[in-house]
């Protein structure tokens, strides 16, 4: 956090991806409210997403971010690429995003032009209206936000491009891939760290803290949500995390972190059990890491999220579990800002109805979860790219059983 990772270069060739698409729906310009996206084509990692971001996106010329007014010095610090304008407190991001959108300043000076969308030019087009892009399903476009935008600009054409960005995303640069190869040793210091001190009577928040303590040391910066620590009572109690309770003999630990470096993640998840193991949960161990492994095969560019699904329940079907179903045997991750490490609001999962490609580059959270089962209990996860050779599993953390 607090540093741009990215030089020019990197940046450059991501802003000329987007205007290719920009290019291809004849948008004039895009108006970005995701953290991530805005953060792919900027770097500006802070928490000052809280409160509304837009990044304006013109076919051509510079780009222009608007923030809150206090937000100056980390963006002067972090963002090479992008005009800044600062709103007060008196009024909203939309206020200002208006007045900017209003403006007209002639392009005298490249490095200092600004978009040309003005209200005259908008009036004097015949067929209608500049066509701009918006992301109507952004955690930072609010109802309010794009009321306000609509009312001022009335004869604007606006379009959803909502996945425009996040689609390009998908697919990680060289540098992108190191920064998910470092995130992943911080997931792997954070996961032994826990382990290490689960045990008959340990405190769950204690756990925790060592967890987190590792996760600071080995160079990691505070993830997107998590770490979900929580004993095997309390499985089904998606997304949270530790109380106040103590392990207990005979019972299992989920264990589902990531590490974060520079805002990439690449989770994991264990089973470990306290003392003792379950004969039939081990036995469904060994299934669910051949199913994992099937995961791991079918992972090839060309295939769809679909032909992944298959190979992974096809495994659990052979092993007399046709029964069981799973809404998805993985995602996509990357960037992500809180409170998800899952790259925005919605999940790209690797589902039994997704025609998803799959292509070199991306990287995922792949899960082979076998919880529930009646025949016994396992589940593992694990943070993958897809590279030139194939699927790398990035985070190296033993699989298990795991007993302590």
């Amino acid at each position: 956090m607090f540093e741009n990772p990215f030089d020019d270069m990197e940046l450059s060739r991501r802003l000329s991806a987007v205007r290719a698409e920009m290019a291809a729906r004849d948008l004039d310009m895009v108006l970005l409210s995701t953290p991530e996206n805005i953060f792919y084509l900027t770097g500006l990692d802070h928490w000052g997403y809280f409160a509304p971001h837009l990044l304006i996106v013109p076919a051509e010329g510079e780009m222009i971010l608007v923030t809150r007014q206090m937000e100056r010095v980390s963006i002067e610090k972090q963002v090479r690429n992008a005009l800044f304008q600062g709103h007060g407190d008196h009024e909203t991001a939309a206020d200002l995003a208006v007045r900017v959108l209003k403006d007209s300043f002639a392009a005298k000076d490249r490095s200092q032009a600004v978009l040309t969308a003005v209200v005259e030019e908008i009036e004097d087009q015949t067929q209608g209206a500049l066509k701009i892009g918006v992301e109507t399903w952004s955690s930072g476009h609010s109802y309010g936000f794009g009321k306000a935008l609509r009312d001022s600009l009335e004869t604007v054409e606006w379009v959803d491009v909502t996945d425009m960005v996040d689609r390009l995303r998908l697919v990680k640069s060289p540098a992108e891939q190191a920064l998910m190869r470092r995130a992943a040793s911080v997931s792997d210091a954070a996961a032994e760290a826990a382990i290490a001190m689960i045990a008959d009577g340990a405190s769950e928040r204690e756990v925790v803290a060592e967890c987190h303590a590792a996760m600071i040391r080995a160079g990691g910066e505070a993830p997107g949500f998590g770490p979900f620590i929580r004993p095997g009572a309390r499985l089904g109690e998606e997304h949270a995390t530790w109380g106040n309770g103590t392990y207990r003999a005979g019972e299992p630990v989920f264990i589902e972190l990531s590490g974060c470096v520079s805002r990439y993640h690449a989770p994991l998840g264990r089973l470990v059990h306290v003392g003792t193991i379950r004969d039939e949960d081990a036995l469904m161990a060994e299934t669910t890491q051949a199913a994992f492994d099937a995961v791991l095969g079918a992972l090839r560019p060309g295939a769809r999220a679909r032909d992944v699904y298959a190979a992974w329940q096809g495994v659990v079907d052979d092993a007399g579990l046709n029964h069981y179903r799973r809404h998805h045997c993985g995602y996509c991750v990357g960037i992500g800002f809180p409170p998800s490490w899952t790259g925005g609001n919605r999940v790209t999962g690797l589902r039994h109805d997704s025609d998803l490609e799959i292509r070199e580059g991306m990287s995922f959270h792949i899960l082979s979860w076998l919880m529930g089962t009646g025949k016994g209990d396992f589940f593992l996860s694990n943070a993958v790219l897809l590279g030139p050779d194939g699927a790398e599993v990035l985070t190296r953390t033993p699989n298990g059983p795991t007993i302590r």
